[in-house]
C-alpha cells in the first residue's frame, strides 16, 4: 500500500507528540556481573595491546556510549567506528562527525560490516575492540578476516545484546602487515545518563527487550517515526493512515498478522473466552521490522543534532 499524496500532507500536517513521557525512574540500568568483569579484564589486557577500536550504532552516533573507556582505555590510541550505517539516516554526516570531534575524537569511520562497507583500513598490530552491546564488534572482527584472510567467522554475532561474555584470546585479521584483535563484551555505563537515552540504546538492541517492555519501546519508536515524518510503517504493514496512539496502531498490526490470543474474562454467568488482538506480539514485530531496516533508515539522535554546537 503506498501513502496517497493527500495522506502524505495529511499526515505531515498531523500534530504528534512533542514529548515521550516516561517515569523517570525508569531510566536504565542495566550492568551484570559479565560487564564489571568484562571491564576489569579489559583494563589488565591494555598493555598487550596497541590501539582501541570502540563500535557503535551508527543511528545514536552521539547517544550511549560509555565514558568508561574514555576514561579507562585512553591512554591508547583511539578509533570510533559508526556501525550499522547502511539503518542510519546520515545526511547530517558532517554534523555529527563536528560533535564527536568536538569531544575529542579525531578518528570516525562510518561502516556496514553485514556487507563489509568501509571496512578496508591499513590498521595493524594488536588492537582492542570495545562498545556498548550489540554494535557490531563481532561483526566487525569478521568482516576484517573475510577482507584480509578470506576466512569465515572467528566470533559469533547475533542479533540480542550479550553473545560475547568474555574478553577473548588474539584473533588475527590481518598477515600483511600482521594484525590481531582482541573481541570484548559489550559494557554499558552502569547509569544511563536520562531516560530517553536508554530508550534510544534499547530500540538499538543493546539491552533486552524485557527490561524496559516491547510495547513501551514501540510506542518511543511509534514517536520517534511520527515526529521525524517518517511514515514507512503505515506503508509495510498496509495501515490506514499514520497514528499516534501506539494501542490503535499496534491492534491494526496484530490483526494485520493475524496475531491473537484467547484470554477468558470472568462475567456474571461465568467464564468466557473471548479473542483479542495479541499486543506483545506485534509490538515485537514492530521492533523487528524496525530494526532490520525495513521502515527505512532513522537517526535517533537528530533531537541531538538539531541543537547547535557548543561555542
Amino acid at each position: 500500500m503506498r501513502l496517497s499524496p493527500r495522506a502524505l500532507c495529511r499526515a505531515a500536517r498531523a500534530a504528534w507528540r512533542e514529548r515521550f513521557s516516561l517515569d523517570g525512574g525508569a531510566a536504565a540500568r542495566w550492568f551484570p556481573g559479565h560487564m564489571a568483569r568484562g571491564l576489569k579484564k579489559m583494563r589488565s589486557s591494555l598493555k598487550l595491546v596497541d590501539c582501541v577500536v570502540e563500535v557503535h550504532d551508527a543511528r545514536i552516533p552521539l547517544s550511549g556510549r560509555n565514558p568508561l573507556f574514555q576514561e579507562t582505555l585512553g591512554i591508547k590510541p583511539h578509533l570510533l567506528v559508526l556501525n550499522k550505517m547502511d539503518l542510519a539516516d546520515l545526511r547530517q554526516r558532517q554534523k555529527i562527525i563536528q560533535h564527536l570531534e568536538r569531544e575529542g575524537l579525531k578518528n570516525i569511520i562510518f561502516t556496514n560490516c553485514i556487507k563489509d562497507e568501509n571496512v578496508k583500513q591499513n590498521v595493524e598490530l594488536c588492537i582492542m575492540v570495545v562498545g556498548v552491546p550489540n554494535v557490531g564488534k563481532s561483526s566487525l572482527i569478521n568482516a576484517l578476516r573475510r577482507q584480509h584472510l578470506r576466512k569465515g567467522k572467528a566470533t559469533r554475532v547475533g542479533g540480542e545484546p550479550g553473545i560475547t561474555r568474555a574478553v577473548m584470546s588474539r584473533i588475527q585479521v590481518c598477515e600483511r602487515p600482521l594484525m590481531f584483535l582482541l573481541d570484548t563484551p559489550g559494557v554499558l555505563a552502569p547509569r544511563i545518563e536520562s531516560v530517553e537515552t536508554g530508550l534510544k540504546l534499547a530500540l538499538c538492541g543493546t539491552v533486552l527487550d524485557h527490561l524496559v517492555g516491547a510495547e513501551t519501546l514501540a510506542d518511543y519508536l511509534l514517536y520517534t517515526l511520527n515526529r521525524q515524518r517518517l511514515f514507512g510503517y503505515v506503508q509495510h504493514y498496509g495501515l490506514d493512515g499514520a497514528c499516534d496512539d501506539v494501542v490503535s496502531v499496534l491492534k491494526r498490526v496484530a490483526v494485520r498478522l493475524g496475531k491473537t490470543q484467547k484470554v477468558k474474562v470472568l462475567t456474571g454467568t461465568g467464564d468466557v473466552t473471548v479473542v483479542q488482538p495479541d499486543y506483545p506480539a506485534a509490538a515485537h514485530d514492530f521492533l523487528r521490522t524496525f530494526r532490520r531496516g525495513l521502515l527505512g533508515a532513522v537517526m535517533l539522535d537528530r533531537d541531538v543534532l538539531q541543537g547547535p554546537l557548543d561555542p
